[in-house]
């Protein structure tokens, strides 16, 4: 086996070769009610999840590589840089809960494959340390002091991962010294800290938002990595989107340097489940599922009068997962717009001349857009000049009502028809909601394998399920630059 530290060009061409599948979702829909996708032939929805890396990131990974093409994308460990540390038993061999299990801890050479199917003779492929409990753990619970944070914008399930981190260390690991960061990332040193307990957590899971608080931007590596340093935090829990990771990875390389045995977990966050390598991000089921709310509103709506017009905007900043996958479910809808595909408005086959269709045909219609579909439509018709928020993410247009308007405007004054549209924006409902029964099991794997992760002593990683096994995956990885979102700077949180 050859063991190979390399730099981000090249490291960038040797998981090229396994990140050229493109997998095509089939959209079915019964023949009376054909749902419309623009620029997509066929009825096929493509999706590229092509892994790349921002210039300006000095990044370095392990990566080991076998004759047969087997790639291990592995995680830093604390012994990295501080060879001599000591193990000790894992807590759970005393644990009732762990004694009926057949296999109580996870093989160490255990791997999760990112392809299930490969062809025969081609290359194994890359590879990702599997998640779970390991024999030997390299804190004893009494030293563990532990700090939770959470940054971006609200997720369905982040107080559940509070709960289930807090219980994890507690009742797995019996550590009791657990703090959370009030405001993001600014709240390491604007000491805004809260003591967390199992008791005190107890039922946040049945609310919305963050307990903790959240914010963007606030990322100042020195201050943090001195807070973390002057309280005696050796393992920090890590909840939020790209700009959030990306501080994580850069706070890991800081503790690094300076040589301090503390563990960096993260637990990748964003509603529009658009993160590279991993299965699903939490909160998206619960996402989904409100949405058939509103979609059946602007279809009830819709369909009440002539020439009814029900326009839904949901969140998808540059994917529409969301909106696809809403759209599936309801079953209601006529067309789907989404960032991936562009679409126009006027002319044969355009926007304008499938509505006019489907309101002859049906008598009614609701369309699905997300947020980020015709962002350069709305650009060129405002002349707008493009921002970006604290996070660095673009600040989009309210391409709903630039929509709805356009829309109105088109059949009164061109083709003399009455449209009644009704215009439907849950965008911030769907995300400030409690997680479903899903997520909230979801959540739990999540946050409890980021325990067994630092635990273990591994750092600078993200948990996720990669063909539904938890795996460690690389925090470089999980804040990989895609062209369906995961934009980030390397200043901001």
């Amino acid at each position: 086996m050859e063991t190979a530290s390399l730099s981000r060009p090249q490291i960038s061409l040797s998981l090229s070769r396994f990140c050229k599948g493109r997998p095509r979702i089939h959209l079915d829909r019964p023949a009376q009610n054909p749902i419309k996708l623009f620029g997509f032939s066929s009825k096929k929805l493509v999706f590229r999840r092509d892994l790349r890396f921002p210039a300006s990131f000095p990044i370095k990974a392990k990566l080991q590589i076998e004759d047969d093409g087997f790639v291990l994308e592995d995680v830093p460990h604390l012994t990295d840089f501080l060879p001599s540390l000591h193990t000790y038993p894992n807590p759970l061999k005393k644990s009732p809960a762990y004694a009926i299990v057949e296999q109580d801890f996870v093989n160490p050479e255990d791997v999760v494959s990112q392809r299930v199917v490969i062809r025969k003779g081609s290359p194994r492929g890359t590879h990702f340390r599997r998640a779970g409990p390991r024999e030997k753990v390299y804190f004893e619970p009494e030293e563990v002091c532990s700090c939770i944070v959470t940054c971006g914008g609200l997720c369905p399930g982040i107080n559940t991962v509070i709960r289930e981190i807090v219980c994890g260390l507690n009742y797995m690991y019996g550590v009791t010294e657990i703090m959370g960061i009030k405001g993001g990332y600014r709240g390491f040193y604007s000491s805004n800290t809260i003591p967390l307990s199992p008791k005190s957590v107890n039922d946040i899971h049945k609310r919305g938002g963050t307990i903790l608080g959240t914010s963007r931007g606030g990322h100042d590596t020195t201050k943090i990595v001195d807070s973390i340093q002057d309280r005696g935090i050796n393992q920090v829990y890590i909840i939020g989107g790209d700009g959030t990771q990306k501080g994580a990875s850069v706070i890991y390389k800081e503790i690094e340097r300076r040589g301090l045995k503390v563990s960096v977990a993260g637990i990748p966050k964003t509603i529009d489940n658009d993160i590279t390598v991993i299965d699903k991000s939490f909160g998206f089921d619960t996402a989904v599922e409100e949405a058939q709310r509103a979609i059946n509103a602007a279809h009830v709506e819709a369909e009440s009068v002539d020439n009814g017009l029900g326009i839904v905007k949901l969140m998808g900043r540059y994917s529409g997962f969301i909106a696809m996958y809403a759209t599936l479910a309801s079953r209601d809808v006529d067309c789907c717009l989404i960032p991936e595909s562009p679409f126009y408005l006027e002319g044969e086959g355009g926007l304008f001349d499938f509505i006019e269709k489907r309101l002859k045909e049906n008598g009614h219609m609701v369309v699905v857009l997300a947020e980020g579909a015709g962002q350069e439509l709305v650009a060129q018709s405002m002349r707008a000049v493009d921002e970006t928020d604290a996070s660095g993410n673009q600040l989009l247009h309210d391409v709903g009502l630039w929509l709805a308007q356009n829309v109105k405007d088109h059949f009164t004054t061109n083709r003399k028809m009455t449209v009644n549209l009704k215009y439907v924006d849950p965008t911030y409902m769907i995300r400030a909601i409690p997680s479903n029964a899903s997520d909230n099991i979801y959540c739990t794997l999540l946050a409890h394998g980021a325990v067994h992760g630092a635990m273990a002593g591994y750092t600078g990683f993200t948990i996720g399920p990669v063909n539904n096994r938890h795996a460690y995956i690389p925090t470089l990885l999980c804040n990989g630059d895609t062209e369906q979102g995961w934009h980030h700077r390397p200043d901001v949180g």
